[in-house]
């Protein structure tokens, strides 16, 4: 996809297991060949980094995603989350890293985490709110110091 490729991130509240990934991916592979917009077939992707997010992908360039074709996407995340009792579209959580290991907090639990100084400025935080491929490649996986997360930090 190209670096201005319109990105969805949704991050899950657990990890997905070794049995839900070849199902996860044969889902998203089925919808992406029938997502369509205004009856034109989107050019798609998807990507499942650290086995923890699910993330979307379109070519806006070849034919733009409409709202409908938006709120089909979000249909098919749900049925995800219903099939694999998941949660992805909950934006009040967090997921950072502490060492080699993902966290994924409620905010209110981050903010806490901060205040404790238990996360800092040099924290490695997952910004979901990303809107391109490009962004998604270069701040996706940033310091809480350089994401919004960083008004929580003293």
């Amino acid at each position: 996809m190209p670096d201005e490729a319109r990105v969805w991130i949704y991050p899950s509240n657990r990890p997905f297991l070794e049995s839900e990934l070849e199902l996860i991916r044969d889902s998203l592979e089925q919808f992406i060949a029938q997502w369509t917009a205004h009856n034109q077939v989107l050019e798609a992707s998807y990507d499942l980094p650290y086995n923890r997010f699910i993330v979307l992908a379109v070519n806006q360039k070849k034919v733009s995603a409409s709202g409908c074709s938006i709120d089909t996407s979000v249909r098919f995340i749900q049925q995800l989350e219903s099939e694999f009792e998941l949660v992805l579209l909950d934006k009040m959580n967090v997921t950072f890293k502490q060492g080699d290991f993902l966290a994924h907090k409620p905010l209110d639990e981050f903010i806490k985490m901060a205040k404790a100084r238990s996360v800092s400025g040099a924290t490695i935080v997952f910004n979901n709110l990303v809107n391109t491929v490009g962004d998604y490649k270069h701040f996706w996986e940033v310091p809480v110091q350089d994401s919004w997360h960083s008004r929580f930090i003293k």
